[in-house]
């Protein structure tokens, strides 16, 4: 008698333990993050996680967002499309009100409309082809640029260098051959000469092939659209190969992990375009931000990217606050009409009806002899 006791008072313990735990998880306000834990971009992730988890800790430390805790909820999604979708099937099932990420367009673009379908906004960070926002998704946005912006910079740039005989090198990602797409065609507007336009293949070791194929072209520059690693691997083997002709990348070669891999000889003279660096960034809140995460991780985030997800955490917040609601129909409505010159952490955010962020954000840089990346006037 005394253990059948026993036992029913255990059970109704651990009833009212999970009763308790469950309302206290209801009573948190869950924001996915999806971003590439894993894989060739991992880097990249890991800032996002820890700038997001940084801004929500602040958030909670300062009393919450409508008297509750903010909780983060992380899917990995490999930088790989299917494990994005995958990433993304989980996270829809897991009570959050809306979700960031993801570094990438084609892994973005593999997630997209299973947010859509479960009426989840979705605030993309550092992808930035043109399609993404000409689907007519309504909760879909995104703080990065757009590839049409940077293609306009990319032509002028490369023109205002004197080059006349432009190779673009590609690899057949959504945000790469949009890139390169938008920037031959500008480029051959004004006359200039495409001497090669070509696509390698992501995450191969060896590039000689291409590169050896590329130089057969002569031409007096390099214009390369695709990724950070692949960037490396290419300056690392073009000076192996004693190609002497400069190389110029898009905005997803800004990663400090590019040094590493090409090493520091032959990164230096690499321009690249983005929006700005960490370092570079000037608005109070991005210098407030910065001194939090040196203090806790002791170091800077390798690329503006991840700081994007900061802004991206920072809109969702405030599309809360100021409707005090966490229903998708609010808060897309309040971030295409109300949310105008919201103070980020990359400078000023407002956003256009198709969820595209609004201003130019373009910049060029340089890789000196120390493997610092600095701003060109």
């Amino acid at each position: 008698m005394k253990r059948s006791l026993t036992r029913s008072i255990m059970v109704c313990l651990a009833m009212c333990m999970f009763l308790g735990s469950t309302a206290f998880a209801a009573d948190t306000i869950k924001i996915g993050l999806m971003c590439p834990l894993t894989g060739s971009w991992a880097s990249e992730g890991q800032d996002m996680k820890q700038i997001v988890e940084l801004l929500a800790d602040e958030v909670n430390a300062a009393g919450g967002v409508l008297g509750r805790n903010v909780e983060i909820v992380v899917g990995d999604d490999s930088g790989d499309p299917r494990s994005a979708a995958l990433a993304a099937q989980r996270l829809v099932t897991q009570d959050i009100v809306a979700v960031i990420g993801t570094y990438g367009s084609s892994i973005t673009e593999a997630s997209q409309n299973i947010y859509d379908e479960y009426e989840l906004i979705q605030v993309a960070t550092g992808s930035t082809a043109i399609r993404l926002t000409e689907k007519g998704l309504k909760y879909f946005f995104r703080t990065s640029p757009r590839d049409d912006e940077q293609g306009k910079v990319a032509a002028r740039v490369l023109s205002e260098k004197g080059f006349k005989k432009i190779a673009v090198l590609h690899d057949n990602t959504s945000y790469a051959k949009g890139l390169a797409d938008e920037t031959q065609k500008l480029l051959k507007a004004q006359g200039t000469e495409i001497v090669f336009f070509e696509a390698l293949t992501p995450g191969e070791r060896d590039y000689t092939a291409i590169l050896t194929k590329l130089k057969g072209a002569d031409p007096d520059v390099i214009f390369f659209t695709g990724y950070y690693p692949e960037a490396g691997m290419l300056l690392r083997q073009k000076i192996e190969m004693k190609l002497d002709v400069p190389m110029i990348g898009g905005d997803a070669t800004n990663n400090q992990d590019l040094v590493k891999i090409a090493g520091m000889e032959a990164a230096e003279g690499f321009y690249f375009l983005s929006p700005p660096v960490p370092q570079d960034l000037d608005a109070p809140a991005a210098k407030d931000f910065m001194a939090a995460y040196r203090k806790k991780y002791e170091t800077v985030p390798g690329s503006v990217w991840s700081v994007l997800a900061g802004d991206a955490f920072r809109v969702l917040i405030a599309a809360i606050e100021n409707t005090g609601s966490t229903r998708s129909e609010d808060m897309a409505g309040y971030m295409h009409n109300t949310l105008k010159d919201y103070p980020g952490l990359t400078g000023e955010i407002s956003f256009n009806a198709k969820g595209d962020r609004i201003g130019d954000l373009y910049r060029l840089y340089r890789i000196d002899a120390q493997g610092q990346f600095v701003l060109q006037p």
